[in-house]
């Protein structure tokens, strides 16, 4: 029904564009910074195993994984998992990327609050994705605002996630800058410029996903809004 609302497309043009800018800019900006090798000749993996022994985080492993760009940390089994551009390469783009991650082992080793606060939304998010769609729909079907509005309420957990990992983000790319300058992984302005360019690049995927997230809220809103006078007695 509303996906072909011409309003749909007003409303998400902005997030449509900024999602494609920054993907761009992530791509171009790491494949420019994994053709620079850094100067201390460590691949992300040998960088992540002197990083966590430095921390003292000795139970997180690390174990790779295909794909590109794919590399995560997994708080409930304490692994790092590093793509092979990312673990095997000694470029300026995997060390960053590398510690970017660890920055995430730190705050969970940490107990860092909002690493935690999203790690509680998962299941409201996985469930009002799907379950919000389904009210929301069902709700201007039969033209009952109190069905929508259930539905927009459920849907909304996607965006309080999505606010919610801004600063989980930003505090693992803060983390990762220290790192890499504290241990002397990377040294002269050249690597330093170049980490900062890859994990600023990466944080701008987390500002779009924010923003789409807000407009579709946004949108959603605005229909169950507009059922005040069409409600099914």
């Amino acid at each position: 029904m509303f996906l072909f609302d011409p309003n749909y497309l007003i409303y998400m043009l902005p997030a449509l564009i900024l999602t494609m800018l920054a993907s761009m800019y992530v791509r171009s900006t790491y494949n420019r910074w994994s053709r620079v090798p850094a100067r201390s000749g460590l691949t992300g993996a040998q960088a992540a195993q002197r990083l966590i022994n430095n921390g003292g985080l000795y139970g997180v492993q690390i174990e790779a994984i295909s794909g590109k760009m794919s590399d995560n940390y997994d708080p409930r089994s304490k692994v790092l998992r590093l793509s092979a551009g990312v673990g095997n390469s000694t470029s300026v783009a995997a060390l960053a990327i590398a510690a970017h991650e660890l920055g995430h082992a730190m705050q969970d080793a940490e107990e860092y609050f909002p690493l935690k606060l999203r790690a509680a939304l998962v299941p409201a998010v996985n469930i009002g994705s799907n379950l919000g769609w389904i009210l929301i729909m069902v709700g201007l079907f039969l033209r009952v605002s109190e069905i929508a509005w259930l539905g927009v309420l459920a849907f909304g957990a996607g965006a309080v996630f999505a606010l919610a990992t801004l600063p989980v983000e930003f505090d693992a790319t803060s983390r990762a800058k220290r790192l890499l300058a504290d241990t002397g992984l990377i040294a002269g302005e050249d690597e330093q410029h170049g980490v900062n360019a890859v994990l600023t690049a990466a944080a701008l995927t987390y500002v779009a996903a924010l923003v789409t997230a807000v407009l579709q809220l946004f949108y959603f809103s605005g229909l169950a809004g507009g059922m005040g006078g069409r409600r099914r007695g």
